[in-house]
């Protein structure tokens, strides 16, 4: 009776062991396979990337005793570039300002772009409407150049820091303002002037989200 007993504690024993050891496993794989697709998505970048479209806020007040690093502006350059244009023609230039009296001078002419507010940087997207595209097919230069300045605000806000688009074009008298103060020629036009710099602000995202604005198939 006693050596069944101990038989029948060596299996209990056993089982218990074995069960253990396979939920250790089990759990084990779990982690790994865990582990293994968060390193795919931050390989891939698709979740930070949506949560850096949902979050990403105009910043109008920065902080003046952060500079903004060149090789932050080259990155959020490079982003702007990645852009789609019609017939991928670029017509897209770009006048990178850190000059403080022509930061200065563009506050002055142009009070709402918020360069005087501690920017560091500013960055004016520009385009041209000689893109070789004929009739209206000059006027993407509009579109190109609005899909370059998004991955601007994007790319700056992935950075951590906070910008703003402000416009320039079609307002006759901000075009003078802009072409006049940073020399830009004949046949190209600034669309917008988009302050960078580290946010002394944090202002809240808003939800834009709204169905009633979504058709389908037709209106």
């Amino acid at each position: 009776m006693k050596r069944v007993m101990m038989q029948l504690l060596r299996s209990i024993v056993t089982v218990v062991v074995v069960g253990t050891m396979a939920v250790m496993i089990f759990s084990l794989r779990a982690e790994v396979a865990e582990a293994k697709a968060k390193a795919r998505t931050a390989t891939s970048g698709e979740p930070g990337l949506f949560e850096t479209i949902r979050t990403r806020t105009s910043v109008r007040k920065f902080d003046p005793a952060r500079p903004v690093s060149e090789a932050d502006v080259e990155k959020i350059l490079r982003a702007a570039m990645c852009a789609p244009s019609a017939m991928d023609r670029r017509p897209w230039e770009f006048v990178v300002v850190r000059d403080r009296t022509k930061l200065d001078a563009l506050a002055k002419r142009l009070p709402y772009s918020r360069v005087g507010n501690g920017a560091q940087v500013a960055i004016v997207v520009c385009g041209t409407t000689d893109n070789g595209l004929p009739g209206r097919g000059k006027e993407y230069w509009i579109h190109d150049c609005s899909a370059a300045s998004m991955n601007i605000l994007l790319a700056a806000k992935g950075l951590g820091l906070g910008a703003v688009w402000t416009g320039v074009y079609p307002g006759e008298e901000r075009i003078a303002a802009v072409r006049e103060t940073l020399g830009i020629p004949d046949g190209y036009l600034p669309l917008n002037v988009i302050p960078l710099g580290y946010p002394a602000e944090n202002p809240p995202p808003k939800d834009k989200w709204n169905p009633a604005k979504v058709h389908r198939d037709q209106w």
